[in-house]
């Protein structure tokens, strides 16, 4: 009986750190929206909000972290347990590393706002918005497959980065072509390259989650190897 207790106690104890991880992943996502936002419409005020809002992203991880070691200590997880411990602790780093990008997005926006650098006839936020429309469906989807250990979800979201780094080589590209014919366009370029750049860095980070959720489910860590590709291939 005290074993079978300890064990429903221990489930408890991680589903209401996972509840509390899927909360931190909501708000990364609300803060990555209003980041994209503040680049639209050059709202100072919004962004200067998006900027403070993540110190309660950081209060977050360091809570759940704590969280998570406190559940090693007291219920000393095995095998599985342990293993979905670790994981959940690497996603927590990923979504607190999420809402950093969002940051860089945000004073971005503020500064550029600041210096008037927007130039006519050229959108920073449109040179992005497919990208980040990508991007921000892919982190939706991998926070889902997180939540239902959905380990085929997250094989098909990793193939989906490959595709992010070609859209953001691609962007880079068109901007460098902007700076070169129109050099008044370098300031407000540099800005759309920068936030760009952030863009496809949560796209890694949303990778990392699909990753972490494939280690739970299936105990294999895949960074570094051609398991996407075999599973594809299987699949085919």
């Amino acid at each position: 009986m005290t074993g079978e207790h300890s064990s429903k106690q221990y489930d408890m104890d991680l589903e209401t750190i996972r509840s509390k991880v899927l909360l931190m992943g909501g708000l990364v996502e609300s803060h990555f929206h209003d980041a994209m936002s503040c680049f639209r419409t050059g709202n100072a005020v919004q962004a200067e909000a998006v900027i403070q809002s993540d110190l309660e992203v950081n209060r977050l991880e360091v809570a759940l972290d704590d969280m998570c070691s406190h559940l090693i200590v007291k219920r000393q997880p095995a095998a599985n347990d342990l293993r979905t411990v670790m994981a959940t602790g690497k996603v927590i780093t990923d979504l607190e590393r999420i809402g950093d990008e969002s940051t860089k997005i945000a004073r971005i926006s503020r500064d550029a706002a600041a210096t008037k650098r927007g130039v006519p006839m050229f959108s920073g936020y449109e040179t992005v918005r497919v990208l980040a429309s990508s991007v921000a469906d892919m982190l939706h989807q991998s926070l889902d497959a997180f939540a239902r250990l959905d380990g085929d979800k997250a094989v098909q979201l990793i193939a989906q980065d490959a595709l992010i780094d070609n859209d953001f080589r691609s962007i880079m590209r068109n901007l460098i072509t902007f700076m070169m014919e129109d050099p008044s366009t370098i300031s407000s370029s540099l800005d759309a390259l920068w936030v760009a750049k952030a863009i496809e860095r949560i796209g890694d980070h949303a990778k990392n989650i699909a990753e972490h959720t494939i280690y739970i489910v299936e105990g294999k860590d895949i960074r570094h190897s051609d398991y996407v590709a075999s599973k594809q291939e299987q699949q085919s």
